[in-house]
């Protein structure tokens, strides 16, 4: 067994991540940090965590712990000023660690820490045991764009993404009365997510995210022209994945088949009137959007099973 860490343990990814840890066959936990529980028993984060666990420390104390493995569900200033302990591997989740450009990253972010390797395992596995893992909107598009990117020159990327993509913390777009019965646009031309897309991809993207009034889950729909056969692409980058998955020709991404899982899934559409082909992906934004990408790229870290501790198989209905 290898030990883990997880600061911030909180929020929503904090959470998500303990319990990919809880059942991982390899892991074990030996810090749970946050500064607002610090002191408390495991059970202050949630009644159903027994007495088997440690209780919360300061993320400081956490980063400390000496565990093998640290997962960082900080926000982007706290990621940034992280000094990693050596010989350990550490994933953040944040994203000011992303952008390889300084200037970029500056002003994106307001810091530039500068770039850990980018760990989307199937197609950019990270180098090194300093790893950033990609954001949930990024994940979607990366997997729905990356295998074309050698036959387009552009990309539109319209996504849209449950509440829990904001995070824990409280604020007006994020209360019920303005999330249910309600679809809204965001930071339009201006949603960091975009630049670290077109650093992946080697083009440029117009990418808008919304708002869904659903607690979890993302789909981007991608809009591009190309000669290729995108199906084709498509599925030969992904024939080996145990995580993404290309549905048959005519067959729909549907979040209920990926919410609460860290799978994703992959669509291929041609528009008979204009040509564009059409890419849509669906993934949750705190499995394979968050929480489940950072501990498989964390198991690719140790030399661990890929899919050790991830959930694969949502619930049939």
């Amino acid at each position: 067994m290898q030990s883990a860490a997880i600061l911030g343990c909180a929020g929503y990814a904090g959470q998500e991540t303990l319990d990919r840890v809880l059942g991982h066959p390899a892991l074990r936990v030996v810090a749970l940090g946050s500064d607002s529980l610090a002191g408390q028993a495991a059970g202050a984060l949630d009644p159903r965590l027994n007495g088997s666990l440690p209780g919360f420390v300061s993320n400081d104390a956490a980063a400390a712990s000496g565990a093998d493995v640290l997962f960082l569900c900080l926000d982007n200033d706290k990621s940034a000023a992280f000094q990693p302990p050596s010989g350990a591997v550490v994933v953040d989740l944040a994203g000011a660690h992303r952008l390889t450009d300084e200037a970029a990253a500056q002003a994106w972010y307001g810091t530039a820490p500068g770039a850990w390797s980018y760990g989307l395992p199937e197609l950019f596995p990270a180098q090194g045991p300093l790893i950033a893992n990609p954001g949930c909107y990024a994940t979607a598009a990366l997997l729905a764009l990356g295998p074309l990117a050698g036959s387009i020159t552009g990309a539109v990327v319209d996504a849209k993404s449950g509440v829990s993509g904001a995070g824990k913390a409280l604020k007006a777009s994020s209360h019920a009365g303005f999330v249910l019965e309600n679809l809204s646009p965001y930071a339009v031309g201006a949603h960091r997510h975009a630049p670290e897309i077109a650093q992946q991809l080697g083009l440029p993207v117009c990418f808008v995210p919304h708002l869904l009034p659903v607690r979890r889950g993302l789909l981007a729909t991608c809009y591009v022209q190309t000669d290729a056969d995108a199906r084709a692409l498509l599925t030969d980058a992904y024939a080996a994945s145990p995580v993404v998955r290309v549905l048959a020709e005519g067959v729909m991404p549907e979040l209920g088949r990926v919410q609460n899982t860290d799978e994703a899934e992959l669509a291929i559409f041609t528009d008979g009137a204009t040509g564009t082909t059409i890419v849509i992906c669906a993934l949750d934004n705190l499995g394979k959007g968050a929480a489940g990408q950072a501990v498989q790229n964390a198991n690719l870290a140790l030399g661990l099973d890929e899919t050790a501790g991830l959930r694969l198989h949502g619930v049939l209905v």
